[in-house]
């Protein structure tokens, strides 16, 4: 026990160590310029690549998804060099775990778009820390190239070693890629999913909810965003899916609430991811008048998958927001 806490405080320093070092702010904002300068080439493109590249359409982060191909793809070829050595002897298996390299290289430059192009929107500590985990795979999977080139006759021994290093180096990214969604909770979604409030409850007087105006309510100890948009009256959660940002902060465009750290849209009347950095959607209340007062509820998951299925319905339709269920009850 004793050795596994020393090593545990020795993975902690560490990664605090990265994290003090200021000096990687500089390459890493110059890497970031790089990159908004090479999507600005695509033009009218460029939103499309950004949603695809976080993962926008599919509803989770994409960049998770891809590591456990190069992962799962190395590991196979470090297993089956393993039995090669134990056996002293070479196998059939070598051109197995040639392919097995060239599986997660192919895998492994996916994982490293995606996973660019979720960093860019880090600040801080967690921007060195991704900056090193980048460099780590990239370093990996240089190795793992030179280890598929060496995989020849008379030459296994140099990719085998190469392999062994780079999935060393595979191991201590993963190790800083967890302390990024465990510790910053970087691709975890900040948005409220408690159900609360269960029952309408009175949040607003009507008269005082202005056209086109993000407005901060307590709705039974939550916080939520109303927003009132072409006669519509909207609730939705008050921080951004992405990296919490404050929802009040944001503004109305095109139908949309645009998120005011990193421009993240969503659908005014659903909460549905028009455009990413953000993957999930906004938390949807159902609001009502009453008395003059406004007053709103927490949809259950189920109510709210059925609103934002309803809404896109009628949106294909041309059907307007009061016919999809988006806006205020009365």
């Amino acid at each position: 026990m004793a050795g596994r806490a020393l090593s545990r405080r020795r993975a902690e320093g560490a990664v605090a160590a990265i994290e003090r070092q200021e000096w990687l702010d500089t390459p890493s904002y110059r890497i970031e310029h790089v990159l908004g300068f090479g999507l600005n080439l695509l033009g009218g493109r460029a939103e499309q690549v950004r949603n695809a590249l976080h993962g926008t359409r599919l509803g989770e982060p994409l960049h998770p998804v891809l590591n456990n191909i190069p992962l799962g793809a190395w590991g196979a070829a470090i297993v089956l060099d393993s039995v090669e050595l134990l056996q002293g002897r070479p196998v059939r298996s070598g051109q197995t775990a040639r392919a097995c390299v060239g599986v997660g290289i192919v895998g492994g430059l996916a994982a490293s778009l995606t996973g660019l192009a979720d960093w860019q929107y880090t600040h801080d500590r967690p921007r060195r820390s991704g900056l090193v985990h980048g460099l780590l795979n990239v370093c990996a999977l240089g190795l793992f190239t030179s280890s598929w080139r060496s995989r020849r006759p008379g030459r296994q021994r140099r990719g085998q070693l190469a392999s062994g290093v780079g999935y060393l180096m595979v191991l201590a990214s993963g190790h800083l890629g967890g302390t990024l969604v465990h510790r910053h909770q970087i691709g975890v979604d900040h948005s409220d999913h408690g159900l609360e409030p269960p029952r309408f409850v009175a949040v607003l007087p009507d008269r005082d909810l202005p056209e086109g105006v993000p407005t901060h309510v307590q709705a039974g100890g939550v916080g939520v965003i109303l927003l009132r948009h072409e006669g519509q009256v909207v609730a939705v959660g008050e921080h951004c899916p992405h990296l919490g940002a404050p929802m009040v902060d944001g503004w109305l465009y095109e139908n949309t609430l645009v998120c005011p750290w990193h421009g993240s849209r969503f659908d005014v009347g659903t909460g549905a991811v028009v455009a990413g950095p953000a993957v999930a959607p906004l938390p949807c209340y159902q609001t009502r008048l009453r008395d003059g007062q406004i007053e709103l509820r927490r949809r259950t998951p189920d109510e709210e998958l059925a609103h934002r299925g309803a809404a896109a319905q009628g949106q294909r339709r041309g059907a307007a927001p009061e016919q999809t269920g988006a806006g205020l009850a009365r």
